[in-house]
């Protein structure tokens, strides 16, 4: 890639994001991700298409959908309608799911089965017939070939998704935290991959959701940034995710949030979990300080080999949801006023 893309997330909420995507884009961001997480917060893919009319050049998708709670045609006729109103600016963010399933009882999708749904979406996007059991089904609003292709960009934390995302996705971004040994992994286990199926590596583009807080206060940016370590790292220690291949500053924790963590404060600064996550976890795992040390540190990861980045940043704000959300876009302007242009 000639120029490093850097994008943002942040929840979607009903008269705010409109607003906020176009604050994001004339903050100097590349893309905007929001979360499908439907007990969690709005809906984002019209929030997305509302921001889509406020914005010019924003890439916009969703960080991450699932294959859970959406059937594939759902998923793939919201991504066709957000690639008509942004005007080709759409891209479809996924996962395995993770509280968008917990929070209605269900499992998180295997990676066989989010392989199958993202090239049922996929098919779709593309006019092309679906065999859904014995029903031949497809998008008899969509033409073939009709649609600028809207880009699968998958949300990889371990090594049989990351390997998978080298067979089929478009672009793979690790969820795996900030810390260089972190990315370092896991490029590795994806460059493997590559090098066992032939793949070009330039077909697709490699990045990374970063943890990242930028404060003049360092303690107060740790402060902020531990919901969201705590959040990622628990994504390493999901129900039946392997442990051994981790790190051992992350594999203690992941261990402990397999049953500790508290999925009713998901995303949420009073998780009973937090009390887990020390500030010197924090540090190591995310990105958090002033601009210098935020610069330095992304400088860093990004020199590992990575095209994209994705902030995912703290809010000094918890409610209500609407007001977190502008405080999350503050809270990171100081980034892209000193640390963003640097990066460019």
């Amino acid at each position: 890639m000639s120029r490093l893309e850097v994008g943002m997330v942040m929840e979607p909420s009903a008269g705010c994001t409109a607003k906020l995507a176009a604050e994001i884009e004339a903050m100097g961001f590349d893309a905007l991700l929001c979360p499908d997480t439907q007990c969690l917060s709005p809906d984002p893919y019209g929030q997305l298409s509302l921001a889509a009319a406020q914005t010019k050049r924003l890439f916009l998708g969703t960080g991450v959908t699932n294959p859970c709670t959406r059937d594939s045609s759902v998923t793939a006729g919201a991504l066709a309608t957000l690639q008509i109103e942004s005007g080709g600016r759409a891209r479809c963010g996924i996962g395995r799911g993770d509280s968008s399933a917990a929070h209605i009882g269900q499992r998180n999708a295997t990676t066989a089965e989010l392989r199958t749904y993202m090239e049922q979406v996929r098919a779709y996007l593309r006019g092309e017939e679906v065999m859904r059991g014995e029903t031949s089904s497809r998008m008899r609003w969509i033409k073939p070939g009709e649609l600028p292709p809207v880009p699968i960009d998958l949300a990889c934390t371990g090594p049989a998704t990351i390997r998978m995302a080298a067979d089929v996705a478009d672009r793979v971004s690790f969820a795996v935290g900030s810390a260089p040994e972190r990315i370092k992994w896991a490029l590795e286990t994806l460059n493997a991959r590559l090098a066992e199926t032939g793949r070009d590596r330039t077909t697709l583009s490699v990045g990374a959701f970063i943890n990242l807080v930028c404060d003049p206060d360092e303690q107060r940016a740790i402060d902020l940034g531990r919901m969201i370590s705590g959040m990622v790292a628990h994504f390493a220690g999901m129900r039946n995710s392997p442990t051994g291949h981790l790190p051992p500053q992350l594999k203690n924790l992941a261990v402990q949030m397999k049953s500790g963590y508290d999925m009713a404060r998901h995303a949420q600064h009073d998780g009973t979990h937090l009390g887990m996550v020390d500030d010197a976890f924090v540090d190591w795992f995310s990105i958090c300080g002033p601009p210098a040390k935020c610069l330095e540190r992304l400088q860093q990861v990004i020199g590992l080999g990575l095209d994209h980045v994705y902030v995912l940043g703290g809010s000094p704000v918890a409610a209500p949801h609407g007001a977190r959300q502008v405080a999350l876009v503050q809270q990171t302007r100081l980034f892209a006023e000193q640390v963003l242009p640097e990066l460019r």
